[in-house]
């Protein structure tokens, strides 16, 4: 199980997702071709975040993973539509709603890597967002100060994950000072230099 709550981690999720928003809503309309990371726009990073949280309500509801593959569009210019940041903001809504059910910390999500519980799943998408938010500010000049209640959080997620990576999906961890402060190491942890 976690260690956090329940209402712990509904409220770290809805915090990240409060500081991803901040910065998709401080994207000025020249910046979305912008790259943020390699092979990704600005505008991918965040159809990227659209598109996992259009996932969490039919996981969350028990469908496996090869039934709710290929349910959301590809294309960025679909997940984000004429509005990324409403785009982003009723995506958010809906998976945060979805992890607020009763019971909904207590299920299994079925991914394609296998079975998890959806406690680890909702601790996941808050590392996720708090990392990519970075990302997005860094891309677009803006504020790359991550909130340390996220950042310590994520810390527990990153500490879980394989030393080299994830191939296709998390970078191997780059070396960093132990002394480094709490960002940094989560940063690096997702391979990326702060």
């Amino acid at each position: 199980m976690s260690e956090f709550s329940p209402a712990e981690l509904l409220e770290l999720f809805q915090r990240a997702q409060a500081s991803f928003t901040d910065r998709v809503d401080a994207v000025k309309p020249d910046q979305w071709e912008d790259p943020a990371l390699p092979g990704w726009t600005v505008a991918d990073l965040v159809a990227h975040l659209v598109d996992e949280a259009l996932w969490a309500p039919p996981l969350l509801a028990g469908e496996p993973f090869d039934l709710v593959d290929g349910r959301f569009p590809d294309a960025t210019e679909d997940l984000l539509g004429a509005d990324p940041l409403t785009g982003w903001e009723s995506a958010a809504d809906a998976a945060l709603a979805a992890f607020a059910e009763d019971h909904a910390l207590l299920r299994t999500v079925h991914l394609a890597r296998g079975p998890l519980l959806a406690a680890h799943y909702i601790e996941e998408m808050t590392a996720d967002l708090t990392v990519h938010s970075w990302d997005l500010a860094r891309a677009t000049g803006g504020d790359t100060e991550l909130d340390p209640v996220l950042v310590t959080a994520g810390l527990v997620v990153a500490d879980r994950l394989p030393e080299d990576g994830v191939p296709g999906l998390i970078d191997p961890p780059l070396d960093v000072a132990a002394t480094a402060d709490p960002q940094s190491r989560l940063l690096a942890r997702y391979g990326r230099r702060g």
